[in-house]
């Protein structure tokens, strides 16, 4: 008895670059940053996120099983720092801020960072991703830094992200990125610098 051959997977394409499902992913998820953002995790519904990414949402389960499982996906942020180690230590902070700064300026209040900011000021899930982020990522980008330390200078860049990006202070949002840099390089420098015996 003769079998048919299966058909071509639906959740790919025959041609050259990214796959029909990883860009339905992403699709998926660039709307659920937004939803969780504006909305946050209750008032979130995955017809919604489907509507927003113009999918069924049939395919948002099929990807992500359900809004929880969803709600972590979206939480699953790379902050692409480079290896900061190799920079001479004088010269990381502005390095660091520069790095921020450049992201956010690019991508904006679509970058999803801010996004998560956003939903971490109510969501507890959220901020814990958020601490994670900075302690698993930040902190070995910058070398040796203890706890305290790394606190604070999350403490420089969440603020600088919640006050020009979220905010939109105007004495914040008129200054140029370098005049930023400028401005608070010497203060994260300051948190970074080597405590003495006597500290």
């Amino acid at each position: 008895m003769m079998t048919s051959s299966p058909g071509p997977d639906p959740g790919s394409d025959s041609g050259p670059g990214p796959r029909r499902s990883d860009r339905t992913r992403a699709a998926i998820l660039d709307a659920a940053r937004r939803r969780f953002a504006a909305h946050g995790f209750e008032r979130t519904t995955i017809r919604a996120v489907a509507a927003d990414a113009d999918i069924d949402p049939s395919m948002v389960m099929r990807y992500y099983g359900s809004k929880a499982q969803l709600f972590d996906a979206a939480l699953d942020i790379d902050l692409h720092l480079p290896d900061l180690t190799a920079t001479p230590a004088h010269e990381r902070p502005a390095a660091l801020v520069r790095h921020f700064l450049h992201r956010w300026e690019h991508d904006g209040a679509d970058d999803a960072l801010l996004l998560l900011l956003r939903s971490a000021v109510t969501n507890e899930q959220a901020a814990r991703r958020m601490r994670e982020i900075f302690s698993n990522q930040v902190a070995p980008a910058l070398g040796s830094v203890d706890r305290d330390r790394m606190g604070l200078v999350s403490s420089q860049l969440l603020g600088l992200a919640l006050t020009r990006y979220l905010l939109r202070i105007p004495a914040v949002t008129r200054l140029t990125p370098e005049e930023i840099v400028t401005a608070y390089a010497p203060a994260v420098q300051s948190i970074l610098a080597p405590r003495t015996s006597g500290d």
